[in-house]
C-alpha cells in the first residue's frame, strides 16, 4: 500500500494555510500545520483533521524571523514521517511601510519572514523533496508586480518570492517543481489601508468579476499546482478575479 504524500504548509492555523491544509487533506495528503503563535487554532486544526483520518496531521511551532527555527521547523517536518512530498510558503506579514518612517525592525520583520524563511526552508527540506520528486508552492500576491503604496518592503519581499520561483524551478529541476499562486482580493486584512470599506469596494470595482474569491480558490489552486500539473513548473497563478488585468 502506497503512503500518503505529507505536505509541510507555513502559516497553516489559519486563513488561506488552513484553508489549504483542509483541501489537501481531503485529497489524501498527510498536513503538517506550521504556525507561530496561533497554537489553539492550529491544534484544533490537527485535532478536527485527525479525527477524519488518524494520525494524518501535525501541528510545529517555528518563529519564521529566526533561522535557527526555520532549520528546526524543516528539520521537524521531514522527520516526523520520514518523507516530504510538499512545501507550502504560505505564512507572510503585511503591513504597511512608507519609506520616511520605515524601520530596520521593519526590514527585519518582512524580509526576513516573507523572503529568507522561504528560503531557508527550501534549502532544509530540499533533499527530502528531491527523493519525492516533489512540489513546491509559494504564496505571493498580485502586488509583486504592481506594488501597492506605502507597503514597499511587503512588495519587495514578494518580489524576491516571485524571483526565487521562477529561479528554483530551474535550479531544482527535473526533481522539484517550483510554482505559484498570486492572491487578489480573497480575504481582507486584519488592519491597514486594505481593512477600509471605499478602498476595497475602490478594489472590487477594478476587479472584472466584482467580488472577492474566497480561501478554497486559493487552496485549490495550490492543490492544482501539488498534485495535478506535473508538467507546470515556473509559473506564478493569478487568483485574483482578472483585478490584475486593471492595475
Amino acid at each position: 500500500m502506497t503512503e500518503s504524500p505529507v505536505v509541510l504548509i507555513t502559516g497553516a492555523a489559519h486563513r488561506l494555510g488552513a484553508a489549504t491544509a483542509r483541501h489537501l487533506h481531503q485529497r489524501g495528503w498527510r498536513v503538517i500545520v506550521h504556525y507561530r503563535s496561533r497554537q489553539q487554532q492550529a491544534e484544533d486544526l490537527v485535532a478536527a483533521l485527525n479525527r477524519q483520518r488518524a494520525e494524518s496531521a501535525i501541528a510545529l511551532a517555528a518563529d519564521l524571523s529566526q533561522p535557527a527555527e526555520v532549520d528546526r521547523l524543516a528539520r521537524q517536518a521531514v522527520a516526523h514521517w520520514g518523507r516530504l512530498d510538499g512545501l507550502v510558503n504560505n505564512a507572510s506579514v503585511f503591513y504597511p511601510t512608507p519609506t520616511a518612517s520605515a524601520t530596520g525592525d521593519d526590514w527585519d520583520t518582512l524580509l526576513h519572514t516573507n523572503l529568507r524563511a522561504p528560503f531557508l526552508l527550501v534549502q532544509g527540506c530540499l533533499p527530502a523533496l528531491q527523493r519525492a520528486s516533489g512540489g513546491i508552492v509559494n504564496l505571493i500576491d498580485i502586488y509583486h508586480q504592481r506594488p501597492l503604496a506605502d507597503h514597499p518592503l511587503y512588495c519587495a519581499s514578494k518580489s524576491g518570492l516571485a524571483t526565487l520561483t521562477r529561479a528554483w524551478a530551474k535550479d531544482l529541476a527535473p526533481a522539484v517543481r517550483v510554482n505559484g499562486v498570486s492572491p487578489g482580493a480573497i480575504l481582507w486584512p486584519e488592519s491597514g489601508i486594505e481593512a477600509d470599506q471605499a478602498h476595497q469596494q475602490a478594489i472590487l470595482d477594478k476587479t472584472p468579476l466584482g467580488r472577492t474569491g474566497t480561501p478554497e480558490d486559493i487552496a485549490g489552486a495550490v492543490a492544482f499546482l501539488l498534485c495535478d500539473a506535473p508538467f507546470i513548473t515556473g509559473q506564478i497563478l493569478a487568483v485574483d478575479g482578472g483585478r490584475s488585468l486593471n492595475m
